[in-house]
């Protein structure tokens, strides 16, 4: 017999058919059995009658156990109906069960709430908790929604290298790989370099890249390794341009989010963003003035919640739009407005930058310039040079952060629960401060 799944099963009322999954919840009833069986697709109850043929083997199945069941689906009768739940008006009367893999004594139950080490340490087993399970739903669609709109705004997907010959950003956070000779290499800060050097070839380009920070912070907002979802688009009039399509897509995100994912937002106890009629823009010196508090040089993370909280009340967006923040702050390749402003731009939602952004430089003399004045040798960006000194259209781009995204989208704690095997200062897997695991049963 050949296997359906579990979210078809509404479909095959009174038909005898063949799952395959996981058991999730194991129950003793009297004389009876009942089980929740997970692939997937979802979750079904599935119920072992007294003197069934499957009633030996239900007994010594356990949960996690992975098995294939065959059984007939049957209403449930009008008091067991569980209105709003997946299949919560049928049930599998199991008539056979086949132990495919059995389980080890569990570490504890799987939705326990646990504090977030302990997460980590039994992260193959956590994943599988329903909490992380809506999550890394959750980021799958961020993920296609975020693609299917740039691609529907004529952007084209290429992969950037993880292994580059200098920071991007001209930082000092990288990580060094010491294996090409005599040469020292790194691991990439940012796309942002391949991305400027695509659009002289495609115009409109996009990449969902892997980053490494080596800075030396454990917060609740760092990470050693992420995910950023970066375009750049060419022949731009300004930032504007870049910030309109970076709106189109996030709203698109939140929308497609929104269709498929109310079930998981109810769990987790989180509002879907509010995006208002559009995003409000302020300069940095609005911002401030808004507040009521001094000019600075950038927004400290209780200005970003304050100033996040005032387009909630007063536009009914989530997101807010930061602009002409100091040329000084921001990267070399950042294109000025005036002696000492520039053309960037940051996204902040819900208290927090998600994204940063900017019209760049794209005339050839004025980059040799720009990474001079920076203290930079040109010589050493010769490779990334080539695309300005054969002609580079005006043009602008940004990066989106999709751990930090999905934490504030789900209203998560920490950007680590983002991120399904989380690299930072103490972990790669194992706490790094203990050198090996203790967690082995």
């Amino acid at each position: 017999m050949s296997r359906t799944l579990i979210g078809e099963l509404g479909e095959k009322v009174g038909e005898t058919v063949s799952i395959s999954g996981w058991v999730d919840v194991r129950r003793d009833q009297g004389k009876m059995v009942f089980f929740d069986f997970r692939d997937r697709s979802g979750l079904v109850q599935g119920v072992v009658l007294p003197g069934s043929e499957a009633l030996a083997t239900a007994k010594e199945t356990r949960q996690e156990f992975v098995v294939r069941t065959e059984g007939v689906v049957n209403k449930r009768p009008e008091k067991n109906v569980q209105a709003g739940k997946q299949n919560g008006d049928i049930e599998l009367e199991v008539k056979m069960i086949e132990i495919l893999s059995a389980a080890h004594e569990l570490p504890f139950e799987k939705d326990t709430d646990l504090n977030i080490d302990t997460r980590f340490d039994y992260r193959p087993f956590t994943l599988r908790s329903s909490r992380d399970r809506d999550i890394f739903s959750v980021q799958a669609t961020i993920l296609d929604a975020y693609r299917n709109s740039l691609k529907r705004q004529e952007m084209i997907e290429f992969v950037a290298p993880a292994l580059v010959g200098g920071d991007a950003e001209g930082g000092a956070a990288v990580f060094k790989v010491g294996y090409y000779y005599d040469q020292t290499a790194y691991l990439a800060t940012s796309p942002q370099l391949y991305k400027q050097i695509m659009v002289g070839a495609f115009e409109r380009v996009f990449t969902v890249a892997k980053i490494f920070r080596a800075e030396k912070s454990a917060t609740t907002r760092h990470l050693s390794e992420l995910t950023q979802m970066d375009f750049e688009m060419g022949f731009i009039n300004n930032e504007s341009d870049v910030m309109q399509v970076l709106e189109t897509v996030i709203r698109d995100v939140v929308e497609e989010v929104r269709r498929k994912h109310a079930p998981e937002f109810a769990r987790l106890g989180a509002e879907v963003p509010h995006l208002g009629k559009k995003f409000p823009v302020l300069t940095l010196a609005e911002a401030h003035a808004t507040l009521g508090v001094a000019p600075e040089d950038d927004m400290t993370p209780e200005h970003e919640r304050a100033i996040c909280e005032w387009a909630l009340k007063e536009h009914d967006s989530d997101f807010v739009f930061i602009t002409r923040y100091p040329t000084s702050s921001r990267a070399f390749y950042t294109m000025s407005e005036d002696a000492t402003l520039s053309r960037g731009f940051d996204l902040l939602f819900r208290g927090l930058e998600i994204n940063s952004g900017a019209q760049r430089i794209h005339n050839y003399e004025d980059m040799v310039r720009r990474i001079e004045e920076r203290g930079m040798d040109p010589k050493k960006f010769a490779f990334y040079l080539q695309a300005f000194k054969y002609g580079m259209p005006p043009h602008g781009g940004c990066s989106t952060g999709l751990e930090r995204l999905t934490q504030k989208m789900l209203g998560l704690a920490n950007v680590k629960e983002a991120s399904a095997f989380p690299r930072d200062l103490n972990r790669i897997d194992i706490l790094l401060s203990t050198g090996e695991s203790t967690k082995n049963d």
